[in-house]
């Protein structure tokens, strides 16, 4: 080749990989298609110029293996960066999800715990009010109002050290069926329980349900109080509008005067603020409280 041969071979060339440079940027994935491709344009544009040599076909030939060779380098240290920031996005997953796995022991731990207090201690501490109350009934020449007090305190304590856990009462009718039932044992009254088709699978949210499980117990409360009998029905069912419908009942052997308290009254403002009624009936034979709380749907 003569020396201006040689100027437009290295003009050629070095235009060459320098569009290739360009396209390779764009098609990084398909770089040998553009590498071999430019290869081969600049062989048939040196032979339409006649400019096409042995040595011109090594040089191309060598300048292609190392461009190849730098293309395979390139992939492949791209394909470990990708799969590093992969590694690096699962390992950030996997330790976000432990942290969570975390979180949700330390949960069912305090779940627990306040499950335990308030199963355990709440209860028997309910039960025990109840207890002092009917002593309080039976025997008027003695005053248990300090040792009420002091039960009634311990309960309070006791709640506010659950609602400390920061752990949601549970929710649902079969929740409260279960506490009535367990106070039913506590307080050796005989509860005859009447659950209606669609109650147990209707949805209450946490503060409905504590609102029904309070009424019921207040409705106990006054039964061991007022009645001459140690039994009440209890009957949860729906109404039209699908709503959860409730009745305590105890039968009365005599008339006796009945003055609503303070606890009935708190109950029907509660009640009332959930979007509920709650009332109290008394007849010759029987004291009724009865009324409904909306469910969720």
């Amino acid at each position: 080749m003569v020396a201006g041969q040689d100027d437009v071979f290295w003009t050629m060339t070095l235009f060459y990989f320098y569009s290739l440079d360009g396209i390779y940027r764009i098609l990084k994935p398909r770089s040998w298609i553009v590498l071999t491709v430019g290869l081969l344009l600049s062989l048939l544009s040196l032979t339409l110029h006649d400019q096409l040599t042995v040595k011109g076909i090594l040089v191309l030939l060598v300048l292609y293996i190392l461009a190849a060779r730098i293309s395979m380098i390139v992939t492949q240290r791209e394909e470990m960066r990708q799969l590093y920031d992969q590694l690096r996005g699962e390992y950030r997953s996997v330790k976000r999800l432990n942290l969570a796995a975390e979180r949700d022991a330390r949960l069912e731990e305090r779940t627990k715990i306040a499950r335990d207090i308030h199963d355990s201690v709440g209860h028997r501490l309910t039960a025990l009010i109840m207890k002092l109350e009917m002593l309080s009934i039976q025997r008027k020449t003695e005053d248990y109002t300090e040792l009420k007090r002091m039960a009634t305190e311990s309960l309070e304590e006791t709640r506010q050290a659950v609602r400390a856990l920061n752990i949601e009462e549970n929710e649902g009718i079969a929740t409260v069926v279960h506490l009535i039932r367990k106070l039913e044992a506590e307080s050796h009254i005989m509860v005859q329980f009447t659950v209606k088709q669609g109650v147990l699978s209707a949805s209450l949210s946490n503060d409905k349900s504590v609102a029904l499980y309070r009424v019921i117990q207040e409705a106990l409360t006054n039964a061991m109080r007022h009645a001459q009998t140690r039994e009440v029905r209890v009957t949860l069912g729906k109404s039209a509008t699908g709503a959860i419908a409730f009745e305590i009942e105890n039968s009365l052997h005599k008339a006796t005067s009945f003055k609503e308290g303070f606890g009935i009254s708190m109950m029907r403002k509660r009640v009332g603020e959930l979007g509920g009624s709650l009332e109290v009936i008394q007849t010759n034979n029987k004291f009724v409280v009865s009324g409904m709380i909306p469910s969720e749907g």
